[in-house]
């Protein structure tokens, strides 16, 4: 059967892009559908910015901006957003602090002042810390029985040495108790400002309104972020398998290899070769081959994570701990194979017939257009790259998955890491 793969010119989303008189970028997306507005926004930073003896802040910070803020304790401003069925939310990642608003454009009033007062005023009241560190500490224990988490843990220690991506986001036990008030207000000092801030926004709001709204959140923010600039690093190990002792009776095994970045010029056909290794879920090359041919795990992929400092190619699987040594090596095998003979030109057609095809289906909500929109803006894409996204895929040809191949899969010697007591390792 053969493909033929045509580009996508319709975008899935329009977008135009407004500055407004604070100096701040926002991405807008009209929809007069419904009376929604759908607003996600990024700070660059996160994670990354935490001290190397207190790993845990940024992520502590984005847990509490919620918690409290202006005249309103942590109960009262939860009260004020649930009687609107106001969503806000926080969140901290290795490179940024982003947030998301959902409110009715009936509400709009009421939740832009409580995302201003979230967003510049957090109380960071006494109750509220100590709340939220004994959660984070709780769920850092929990999570000391979890073969996945445990694995990755493990894998980023590995990878990244000391390097502040190979600390945990959440922080350790040690370093979360050790967090101070003092801490989170001057992460929230460097971190929350106008510079460094990307904004999406969807909904029934013209250009005007859409500029009053996010002026009237962030246009009072300090106008330049106070961030360290974060050294560039690859990834370290390959070729090296290492052990998390569980006592399980299944392993959980995280691969991985260097990467391209999202801004590379190789990476949509990094992205290409990758669906067709293992992110095509069911018809993925190691699905079929460790899952289906093999019956060796349920479930088995691979993903492209591009971060500010470094690239890579990292996967997942599972299995019983007598066949851990044998699932690693179909993994390994049928990478060789597809660097050596490159994938089929059915098979490559069938790939970005997928991908074209699907990519619409990250643009079928307004929470869902503003999270890829301020994404794109965030990775610096441009503007238009919705609507060139699927003539790149479709252009893709069998050299350029040749040469993305090169790069990200190398020589094959893969970063393992297992957590379970795998026989033979």
């Amino acid at each position: 059967m053969t493909i033929a793969v045509q580009p996508v010119s319709a975008s899935p989303a329009k977008a135009e892009r407004i500055i407004t008189p604070a100096g701040i970028e926002v991405w807008h997306s009209r929809s007069d559908l419904v009376p929604l507005v759908s607003m996600s926004f990024v700070f660059e930073g996160g994670a990354a910015q935490d001290p190397h003896d207190r790993p845990g802040i940024a992520q502590m910070l984005s847990r509490l901006l919620d918690e409290g803020a202006g005249p309103y304790d942590s109960d009262a401003f939860q009260e004020k957003l649930a009687d609107k069925a106001i969503e806000l939310s926080f969140t901290a990642s290795q490179d940024s602090l982003s947030g998301g608003l959902k409110t009715l454009l009936r509400h709009l009033d009421d939740a832009a002042e409580l995302t201003r007062i979230a967003v510049a005023e957090p109380r960071f009241d006494a109750d509220s810390i100590e709340r939220v560190r004994g959660q984070i500490i709780a769920g850092i224990r929990y999570q000391m029985n979890d073969p996945g988490v445990m694995a990755t843990k493990r894998y980023f220690a590995e990878g990244f040495g000391g390097h502040i991506y190979g600390l945990p986001n959440s922080g350790t036990q040690e370093s979360v108790a050790a967090i101070t008030r003092d801490d989170l207000t001057t992460m929230h000092g460097r971190l929350i400002a106008r510079d460094r801030l990307k904004v999406a926004v969807v909904g029934a709001l013209g250009e005007a309104d859409v500029t009053r709204l996010v002026d009237g959140i962030f246009g009072g923010l300090p106008a330049k972020a106070d961030l360290t600039p974060v050294p560039r690093v690859t990834l370290s190990g390959l070729g090296t398998r290492h052990v998390v002792d569980l006592d399980v009776p299944q392993s959980v095994i995280r691969f991985g290899l260097n990467g391209v970045a999202r801004s590379d010029p190789d990476f949509t056909a990094a992205f290409v070769l990758n669906h067709i290794l293992g992110g095509g879920a069911f018809t993925s090359r190691l699905f079929q081959e460790v899952r289906e041919k093999r019956g060796l795990a349920y479930s088995v992929g691979t993903s492209l994570a591009s971060y500010r400092a470094c690239a890579m190619t990292w996967g997942f699987t599972a299995t019983k701990n007598e066949r851990v040594v044998e699932a690693l090596e179909v993994i390994a095998s049928e990478m060789a194979r597809l660097k050596a003979d490159g994938p089929d030109a059915d098979e490559l057609l069938k790939a970005k017939a997928y991908l074209t095809g699907s990519y619409a289906l990250g643009f079928d909500s307004s929470t869902k257009i503003a999270q890829q929109l301020v994404q794109i803006a965030f990775e610096g894409l441009g503007i238009d790259y919705i609507s060139r996204r699927n003539a790149l895929v479709a252009a893709i040809s069998a050299e350029d998955i040749a040469r993305a191949a090169e790069r990200t899969l190398g020589d094959g010697r893969m970063l393992v890491v297992v957590a379970g007591r795998p026989e033979g390792l």
